[in-house]
């Protein structure tokens, strides 16, 4: 099963790690067209996390990595997403380098555009793109956007750990 992460399921550390889905395996860097990254999508934390914003614009596109997944890991992978829980999912067609390939990615049921991402999970979405080698210029722009301290320090103790 194909699977697109654009957000902070790009870092390999926090998409492999215990309880997720650790049979993921990059196939390719991919890009998503007329669509927008945006860290608008309402948490439970009460912070903002991504979503490929539908624009449908020809100038807009969001770059990311495309992992193939084992299918029995697939509960794993909605639970992480949280699906039904703020993200729905759908059937999706990526570029590659190559060719045009299908997959699934989960976008964004709740927004709210007023909140910012935790600093934390901003660099989760920077971790992978760095990681997935993303162009310098669209990680310029992630790096660039606007993030908020989480006052819960264990939660960003925690959050970050897998980096060490």
């Amino acid at each position: 099963m194909l699977y697109f992460a654009y957000g902070s399921n790009m870092s390999t550390k926090r998409l492999r790690a215990p309880n997720r889905v650790p049979s993921a395996t990059i196939v390719s860097l991919a890009t998503l067209p007329g669509y927008r990254l945006s860290f608008h999508k309402r948490s439970n934390d009460g912070s903002a996390k991504c979503d490929a914003h539908f624009t449908g614009e020809k100038s807009d596109s969001v770059i990311g990595v495309l992992f193939e997944v084992n299918p029995s890991e697939k509960g794993n992978l909605d639970r992480t997403e949280g699906l039904g829980y703020g993200y729905e999912e759908r059937e999706i067609e990526v570029a590659t380098d190559s060719i045009i390939r299908k997959a699934v990615a989960y976008f964004a049921t709740n927004i709210d555009s007023s909140l910012k991402p935790y600093d934390w999970y901003k660099n989760h979405v920077v971790m992978g793109a760095k990681e997935n080698g993303l162009p310098v210029d669209y990680i310029n722009t992630i790096e660039g956007l606007e993030s908020i301290a989480d006052q819960d320090k264990g939660r960003e103790k925690r959050e970050l750990s897998i980096y060490r």
